[in-house]
Parts: structure tokens; sequence; C-alpha cells
């Protein structure tokens, strides 16, 4: 079960941020070509992003390119899938087609450069209207894609939408993309950026509204949001403790021939008893990743 619950972005172009985001126990590090890296930088960029990727230690590390649309991407993709890359974000998604030309080109370069077929994880990010609507064409694109992420700047921008601190804005928006992303059969998708970085109570909120909704982690753009993030995505003891509760009950109660129980006042039948074996799978999951 993989457990993404905070995805840091740092610059490709800045030494010292690239080796510091390793170390600050996000689930996974992605060094930015795209947004985080002036015209002048991107190409220069490539080189020093794979070469940290080789010696980030046990944290997965991902590239995010730039769009298919603009000269860079090809570039991008050909210098940077080499051992050490686990996946590629790839932003401004807006149909199947773009999913089917990077996941062709990613098992070209799989193939040549002597990695598993499929071994490149692909997310691409939904970031406007046409990325939505086309959801469920892009879901079935490749069976490399696991998850989806949202990107709210340039949502709400195409949108012509304000992005408020409260995000009521985007709930109809990201309630369908965990929608699509379940009925495809691919994991939770991962929540946007929170842009305001003084904002630590917003971005906790943020999280929170996330996680109910059915997001299963949060893009993440300073360290400091690393932490909120986690423990937003962590079930809690209390939680975990009562879904084990449920998961033991209702085991003893099925092998007597039973598929509804009563627990503490509340009524526990299959989905109820589903939803805490996942409670319990996710935090069983999240303690595997840590070091002993």
């Amino acid at each position: 079960m993989s457990v993404f619950r905070s995805f840091l972005f740092a610059p490709a172009n800045h030494p010292r941020r690239r080796e510091k985001a390793f170390t600050l126990e996000a689930d996974a590090v992605i060094l930015d070509l795209e947004d985080a890296c002036a015209v002048s930088e991107k190409a220069a960029s490539r080189a020093p992003a794979i070469e940290a990727l080789r010696a980030k230690g046990a944290c997965l590390g991902y590239i995010r390119v730039n769009p298919l649309s603009t000269p860079f991407a090809y570039g991008d993709l050909v210098e940077v899938v080499r051992p050490g890359l686990d996946g590629i974000v790839l932003p401004k998604v807006e149909s199947a087609a773009d999913v089917g030309t990077a996941d062709w080109l990613l098992a070209q370069l799989e193939r040549e450069r002597g990695l598993a077929a499929g071994a490149v994880d692909l997310v691409p990010i939904i970031e406007s209207a046409a990325g939505v609507a086309n959801l469920r064409e892009i879901a079935r694109a490749s069976a490399r894609v696991k998850r989806f992420a949202f990107g709210a700047a340039d949502f709400t921008n195409d949108l012509h939408l304000t992005w408020t601190r409260d995000e009521l804005e985007l709930l109809p928006h990201r309630a369908e993309i965990v929608l699509r992303s379940r009925a495809a059969g691919l994991e939770p998708p991962i929540d946007t950026v929170w842009a305001d970085v003084k904002d630590a109570e917003g971005f906790a909120a943020s999280a929170a509204r996330a996680r109910a909704l059915g997001f299963q982690g949060k893009l993440c753009i300073h360290p400091d949001q690393v932490a909120a993030a986690n423990r937003a995505f962590t079930p809690s003891e209390d939680e975990v403790a009562k879904a084990q509760r449920i998961v033991d009950a209702f085991a003893q109660a099925e092998a007597a021939g039973s598929s509804a129980i009563q627990l503490d006042g509340q009524f526990i039948d299959y989905p109820i008893m589903h939803a805490a074996r996942r409670v319990v799978e996710t935090a069983r999951a999240i303690a595997a990743r840590r070091p002993a």
C-alpha cells in the first residue's frame, strides 16, 4: 500500500535546497524544472537534478518536467529518465493524448537505459477546466498513472476564479477529481499546494478539508509544510485504536454468523468495517516507512 501524505517541491537549480529536501521526512520530493526554474536555467538544471536523485537515499525522488506544450519537455524527459528517478510529475495535463505521449516516450527511454518496463511513475497534475472535464479518459490512458495531483493556482486562473482562504470555490472540483480517481481504480489524489507559506493555520485547514474529501496527501512548497501535511493525513492514535476495535469486534461477530453489530452504541456493518480497516492499513503502511 503506497502512502503519499507529503510531496515536497524543491527547485532543481538550487543545490542547497535540492539536498535539504531529501532530509525533511517528506514521503516524496519533487525536483522542479518548471515553475521554480528560470527559462535560462531549465536545460542546465537537468543533470544536477538527476545527480541529486542518485544520492537521495531512501526518500522517493520525482522530477517535475515542463509541460508537453513547451519546447523543454522532450529534452527534460530524455535527460532525466535514468537510474535514481522514481517518477515524473507532468504538469498541465488536459487529455489522454498528453498521458499517452509521455507514456510512450518513457517506455522507450526505460528500454534504452536498462530500466524495468513501467519503472517510472507518472503523476499528471490537473490544472485546467479541460483537465477536469477529461479526467475519465486521462485516468485510463496509461497503467503508469497511479494517482493524480491537483494544481489550484493554474486551475483558478483558467476558470477566472478567486482562490480564497476557505477554498469553497474548489470544493466541487476537488470532489470531482476524487470521484474520477476512484471510478478509474486509481489511488486517492494528491491535493494542491497552499501558496501562503506564512499561513500555517490556513495550510492545516486546507489539508484537513482535503483529507475529508478523500485526498491522500498534499503538495508542499516549503519545508515547514511537510510535518503539517504528514500530521493531517496520518490517522491519530485514537482513530487507529477505534478502527482496530471495530475490525476486531466485526471479525468476532462475522465468525459467529453476524454481519451487523453495535459497538459503543454505533451500528457497524460492512461499509463501516471496511472504512475502519482502511484506517488500520494506512497507519501500518505509514509505520512501515519509518526507519527502525
